[in-house]
């Protein structure tokens, strides 16, 4: 995951998680970024600086995790693996996917994919079950 700055024509500033820069211009052009101050949908990434991972910083973080996190952390592993093999992919259409899916318009089973804030803001109010799933982006976490 990447943590974009970003800032609307109003100026307001704000930061936002997209899977690659790619999901980010695919949401833009889709129109589901907005302006969380404003509403406005004319947002831009802003300038930021890069935040860089050495081998280090990674190694100290490794040797401060007790055996109890290492088997934790390999448990969500296992359970997010077990959930996306267990469930049909439908990338950006999840949260079309999962409203049809609790409305009865298509067949009841398990899916997973991306869905904005303002997405899962709207599955929540119309009482649709769903939940994040951690995203591990190499095996050393």
């Amino acid at each position: 995951m990447i943590r974009f700055s970003l800032v609307c024509d109003h100026e307001h500033a704000f930061e936002a998680w997209f899977r690659s820069n790619e999901d980010f211009e695919t949401q833009k052009k889709r129109g589901f970024i907005d302006c969380p101050h404003c509403g406005s949908g004319k947002v831009e990434k802003a300038l930021m600086a890069p935040a860089v991972s050495t081998g280090r910083k990674r190694e100290k973080i490794a040797v401060a995790m007790g055996e109890a996190q290492r088997q934790a952390m390999a448990e969500l592993k296992a359970l997010s693996k077990k959930m996306r093999e267990n469930a049909d992919y439908v990338g950006d259409k999840f949260a079309e996917e999962a409203r049809k899916i609790h409305f009865g318009e298509a067949d009841a089973r398990g899916i997973y994919g991306e869905a904005t804030p303002e997405e899962a803001k709207g599955l929540a109010e119309d009482g649709v079950e769903f939940m994040p799933i951690p995203v591990f982006p190499d095996e050393r976490n």
